[in-house]
C-alpha cells in the first residue's frame, strides 16, 4: 500500500501495532516461564492477559475500518524480543536476568506507547473518537504496566540482582 494519506499512515500504524501485539502474546509466556521472581512472573502473566485484549481492541478496530489486520511484520518487535531470547538463552544469574527481562519488557512498553499514541492521534485527526479513546485506553494499560515493571525493579528486582554473584 502506497503511504499517500494520513488514513494510509494510520492503517499501516494500526498493523505495525497488531503484529507487535500478536508477536508479544508468543513472547510474554516465555519471558514468564525465565522469570525466577514470583511477583514478576505474576507482572508478565497479567500483561498477558491485557495483550490478548489490545489485539481483540486492534481487530475492533480493524473490522470498523473495514480492513484485514494482517500482512504485515513488525521489525522492531521482532528485534526487541529477540533481544530478549538472547538474554534468556544466555549464562546469567537469575536474579541478574529478572533485572534483564524488566529492562527488556519496559523497551517494549516504550515502544508500544510510541504506537498507541501515534495511532491515536492520527485516529482523532481522522474524525475516528472511538477508536481514539480505544487507542487511549490500551496506551493507559501499556503505561501502567511500565510503571508496575518501574515498581518492581527499583524495590525488589535490582536489589536481588545487585546481591548476585559474579
Amino acid at each position: 500500500m502506497k503511504l499517500d494519506s494520513l488514513n494510509k499512515l494510520y492503517i499501516h500504524e494500526l498493523k505495525d501495532l497488531y503484529s507487535a501485539e500478536t508477536q508479544l502474546v508468543e513472547a510474554l509466556p516465555k519471558m514468564q516461564e525465565a522469570a525466577s521472581n514470583a511477583d514478576l512472573k505474576q507482572a508478565f502473566a497479567d500483561h498477558l492477559a491485557e495483550t490478548k485484549t489490545h489485539v481483540t481492541r486492534l481487530e475492533s478496530i480493524f473490522k470498523e475500518l473495514d480492513f484485514e489486520p494482517g500482512g504485515h511484520k513488525c521489525a522492531a518487535m521482532e528485534g526487541l524480543i529477540e533481544e530478549g531470547e538472547e538474554l534468556i538463552k544466555s549464562d546469567i544469574d537469575a536474579q541478574v536476568l529478572d533485572a534483564a527481562l524488566i529492562a527488556a519488557a519496559q523497551r517494549i512498553e516504550h515502544y508500544e506507547m510510541a504506537g498507541y499514541g501515534t495511532a491515536r492521534t492520527y485516529a482523532e485527526k481522522l474524525g475516528s473518537q472511538t477508536a481514539a479513546d480505544t487507542l487511549q485506553e490500551t496506551l493507559n494499560e501499556e503505561g501502567l504496566a511500565d510503571q508496575k515493571l518501574t515498581r518492581l525493579a527499583e524495590r525488589k528486582i535490582n536489589f536481588l540482582a545487585l546481591g548476585a554473584i559474579g
